[in-house]
């Protein structure tokens, strides 16, 4: 005989036994593995990047490489569609078990892909393929893990145990990064450095005639974590088979009480649709910049906009997301207390408030050199009419004005420039202190001249950078974060960059701690998974995911490296006005096997 809502209700207010809290962990495990194969692009991007689009100009690589890893969050709404709608129709479980074959065999996949030289265009194609793929499993991965814990856990202890999962995304990440550390040192501590190829395949030289070479690890040691995701999977099989259905789920089948279309149900009823677009708007949105902006984009920020190299950034970064993962747990059980809506909210206020001097004064700590020459003025004198917004996600577009090429060259070398308007016509200058360059227009000239005319104008801009006070070459810079183990992390410098890394990772905990439980309070169990599902992946696919590339770019179209951070910070103030006004508080109080009370 199946209870009424008030005995469902007692029950779930009661502590959860040892066998409910193994079911949890093992649903928070399997989602870390989850996390980790997808975050292993994202933490390989620039490499992947060089093996994949040789073929693009190298100016806009690293924006092509982060838009393959947003590829994987453009697809994570329609994967919420697909796997929300199988989890509302044949339980959680089941919906678990295809999101992490999918992930797994994916990722297995990227590991074994030829590169560019091997396949030509068909290996970016088939990688961003995979990505998609990566994304549709991973869409309907989190709802299903948020429903099925929030559905297990006691009434007052949701924001808490949702916290765990929560949790995964980080610890993901985090696992993503131990793993490359490890593999990366002992590949290029065991294996020869391996010759730089070109898109024929043709080993390249440096201007010096000598031999252009890489480290092992960037040649094909990367593979190896994407390949030993294979054990992960086989793991996270295993798990998932011994979980339960979620004991909301099985009431309402045994009641009868599914629904038969659960999509239209959710997105097509306005009393629905309605909740779906105030939890993106007002919570889901903000949540999403935040948290990329403290975890993925400040990874990428430290690599390449201050040169910080590769090894020393992941250590960083690493040590913050252990420092400042238990503020999940903690904002997720305050939540519990004081509601999730005001945590989330003040979380995206005070990041909005304080990114740009948390990035600048990341900059000075890690690079000081490179903030010292930030005071030196550098203006481009331009015709409007010559610049175009240099974003290329295609590989196919050519910037060849004189305008662009300056504004190029500059941001490739993390210059703050200001841009001075000029008559029609005007080819652009560079000023660096009182050294004035002309660029060129690649347009105007072919061959040898094309060649003669880049090669002057970029030595005559290094050596006036250099004489500027920036670090053009990275055994110049004695003042750059260096880290040679992973616990060398305690002196004055690296000790600051990793408080100002656990700041950032305090404020992802504070808006995505609670965020699962308030979700899943939003909707009624007929619908949950679905309704729940869209708003969280269009939010963190689209409007977070797209963040890195996003952000990239408008910093080199405004010739400013912290231009990038107003995508962030507009997004985010935007939710606390919409939140405030829109979103209901007191959810944390809400009986959620009570769709009457939904």
């Amino acid at each position: 005989m199946a209870m009424n809502t008030t005995d469902v209700a007692a029950v779930r207010s009661r502590p959860m036994t040892a066998e409910e809290k193994k079911v949890i962990l093992a649903s928070s495990a399997g989602t870390i593995f989850e996390w980790y194969d997808f975050y292993l692009y994202g933490s390989l991007a620039a490499i992947i990047g060089a093996q994949f689009f040789t073929a693009f100009p190298e100016a806009t690589r690293n924006v092509f490489a982060l838009l393959a890893f947003a590829a994987g969050f453009i697809v994570r709404p329609f994967g919420a569609l697909v796997f929300g709608a199988m989890g509302d129709l044949i339980g959680r479980k089941y919906t678990f078990l295809a999101t992490i074959l999918i992930m797994g065999a994916s990722t297995f996949l990227v590991g074994l892909l030829p590169g560019y030289q091997s396949w030509g265009v068909a290996a970016p194609i088939i990688l961003i393929v995979l990505r998609m793929a990566q994304g549709l499993a991973l869409g309907g991965e989190y709802g299903g893990a948020a429903v099925y814990v929030a559905e297990h856990a006691p009434a007052n202890q949701r924001g808490y145990f949702t916290a765990f999962i929560q949790t995964t995304a980080t610890l993901g990440l985090l696992l993503s990064l131990i793993v490359i550390l490890m593999v990366q040192g002992y590949v290029n501590g065991n294996y020869p450095d391996q010759p730089i190829l070109d898109a024929a395949g043709l080993a390249t030289s440096n201007p010096d005639g000598t031999p252009a070479m890489m480290k092992a690890f960037n040649a094909w040691g990367w593979r190896i974590p994407f390949l030993g995701s294979i054990f992960l999977l086989l793991i996270s099989l295993y798990i998932r088979l011994q979980m339960n259905e979620s004991p909301a789920f099985k009431k309402m089948k045994e009641e009868g009480s599914q629904s038969k279309a659960p999509l239209r149900e959710a997105f097509g009823q306005w009393k629905n649709a309605k909740i779906a677009l105030i939890a993106l708007l007002g919570l889901t949105a903000g949540q999403a910049v935040v948290w990329y902006s403290g975890q993925f984009y400040a990874l990428f920020f430290i690599q390449n906009v201050i040169k910080v190299d590769s090894f020393t950034a992941n250590v960083l970064v690493a040590w913050s997301l252990i420092l400042g993962t238990g503020g999940f747990l903690f904002f997720g059980a305050l939540s519990d207390k004081i509601g999730r809506k005001p945590i989330i909210l003040a979380g995206c206020l005070i990041a909005a408030i304080t990114y740009f001097p948390v990035f600048e004064l990341l900059t000075k700590t890690a690079n000081p050199m490179l903030h010292a020459a930030h005071q030196t003025p550098v203006t481009v004198t331009v015709d409007p009419e010559d610049c175009s917004f240099q974003f290329n996600p295609t590989g196919t577009s050519k910037f060849t004005s004189s305008c662009d090429i300056a504004k190029a060259s500059l941001s490739r070398l993390s210059v703050n420039s200001t841009t001075v308007e000029a008559a029609a016509g005007t080819v652009a200058t560079v000023k660096i202190g009182d050294t004035e360059i002309a660029s060129y227009d690649a347009t105007k000239v072919t061959g040898d001249e094309a060649a003669a005319a880049k090669k002057a104008f970029d030595t005559a801009v290094n050596d006036a950078l250099k004489g500027a006070g920036y670090p053009m070459v990275a055994a110049d810079n004695t003042t750059v974060a260096k880290a040679e183990g992973f616990f060398d992390i305690f002196t004055g410098q690296k000790l600051t960059i990793v408080a100002i890394l656990t700041y950032l990772i305090i404020l992802v905990t504070m808006v995505y701690g609670p965020i699962a439980a308030m979700l899943v309070e939003l909707f009624p169990t007929r619908i949950r998974y679905s309704g729940l599902s869209l708003p969280y992946h269009i939010g963190n696919g689209w409007f977070g995911g797209l963040l890195p590339a996003t952000a990239f770019a408008i910093s080199a179209q405004a010739g400013n490296i912290y231009a990038g951070l107003w995508y962030a910070i507009v997004v985010a103030l935007m939710t606390v006005v919409i939140g405030a006004i829109f979103v209901p508080g007191g959810t944390h109080k809400k009986d959620i096997f009570s769709d009457a009370n939904n």
